[in-house]
């Protein structure tokens, strides 16, 4: 935007400029009688309307096409971290002995000299020098930056100032109040339908786990939902009564001893699945988003957690009964600490890039794989 000001006002100026010298060229030979006032006052009025709309359509354009090329970028080292930043002028502080002094008039009239009309003015230094340095930028007039390598590590998205602190914002939530919304909607709308259309199969399946050994019909885990909380997931049951592993800590195989009979049915349709259904109704869960696991899951020999911390930030949204990670086939056994990672890419990649579309196509995948 400043640089867009920057043409509107330089494209102006030049105007006025040049009508400026026509209406003296005119006075001077005495030809202004030949002209129209009107005819000038309307071509000069239609000439900075044109000329400012142009600008204002080309500059960014060309700063689209050109990226950051089309900025004029300074970048200060003076001391800090190593920086590179693409066609930016490069500047050592040291070697041009310049430095923040705010108490020497010639030493801010040097480094305005080095920051004019500049976009952008970047400087890596110290933490004991920035306090000064900000002072130099906004006694400047530019758009200047401190680099923090702080600020990285962080993963800071913006800033918030208020009248007693000022604090680094570090999280939203990967969505906002609308996209919420939208998305519970679809949940309570699908899991709604869902539970009326296979109602009979509901109670088919709980009937038969009921019949083979008398045990009951639902298996209850605690599992870690959106925000770190825990919540009860339900599953039909699968396993024998004796055998069931409430913490998680061995995941089931192929073969696996501890299924029965019509468990192992069920698991291989995914019907086991299908109670979840109703913690989406009760707003625990929802339709599509990374799959909840089991407190002492293990990926080899290590908890899920331990592999990679950002383990945690799949809890940013609600668990699932689908996602990404399971319509790209990652799924079952986590065996080596890879398998995790594979299926943890994923989750991240699904929370980045959020839309109610890949929602949607993901429900799609995930049908046509079941039938």
């Amino acid at each position: 935007m400043r640089r867009i000001n920057f043409a509107r006002g330089r494209a102006v100026v030049s105007l006025l400029g040049a009508e400026a010298v026509l209406l003296f060229v005119g006075f001077a030979t005495k030809s202004t009688d030949e002209f129209s006032r009107v005819s000038a006052i309307l071509g000069l009025a239609l000439s900075l309307i044109l000329l400012v709309w142009l600008r204002s359509l080309v500059c960014p354009l060309v700063h689209a096409r050109c990226g950051e090329a089309a900025t004029n970028t300074l970048l200060i080292d003076d001391g800090g971290v190593a920086l590179r930043v693409p066609h930016a002028f490069h500047i050592d502080a040291r070697e041009h002995h310049l430095a923040p002094d705010l108490g020497d008039p010639h030493m801010m009239d040097r480094l305005g000299l080095y920051m004019l009309n500049m976009d952008r003015v970047l400087v890596s230094c110290p933490s004991e020098r920035r306090a000064a340095w900000a002072l130099v930028f906004k006694s400047a007039n530019v758009s200047g930056e401190i680099v923090d390598p702080d600020v990285r590590t962080l993963g800071v998205i913006g800033a918030r100032r208020e009248r007693d602190y000022s604090a680094l914002i570090v999280a939203m939530g990967p969505l906002g109040l609308r996209a919420r919304a939208i998305k519970r909607a679809l949940d309570v709308a699908l899991a709604g339908g869902a539970v009326l259309a296979l109602a009979p199969l509901l109670l088919v399946v709980a009937l038969l786990i009921k019949l083979e050994d008398g045990g009951p019909v639902f298996f209850v885990q605690k599992r870690t939902g959106r925000g770190n909380r825990f919540f009860p997931i339900f599953k039909f049951r699968s396993m024998r009564v004796e055998k069931l592993d409430a913490s998680g800590n061995r995941s089931a195989s192929k073969d696996d001893d501890r299924i029965t009979r019509i468990g192992r049915f069920i698991r291989g349709t995914s019907i086991d699945e299908l109670p979840q259904l109703f913690n989406v109704l009760r707003g625990e869960m929802s339709i599509v988003g990374p799959r909840p696991h089991a407190i002492g899951s293990l990926a080899g020999d290590k908890l899920f957690w331990e592999v990679d911390h950002r383990y945690w930030l799949r809890h940013s949204l609600k668990p699932g009964l689908t996602g990404l990670a399971q319509v790209r086939g990652l799924r079952g056994a986590t065996d080596t600490e890879n398998d995790l990672a594979h299926r943890l890419q994923a989750d991240l990649e699904y929370l980045d890039g959020w839309t109610i579309w890949r929602d949607l196509k993901i429900i799609i995948n995930t049908a046509s794989v079941l039938v």
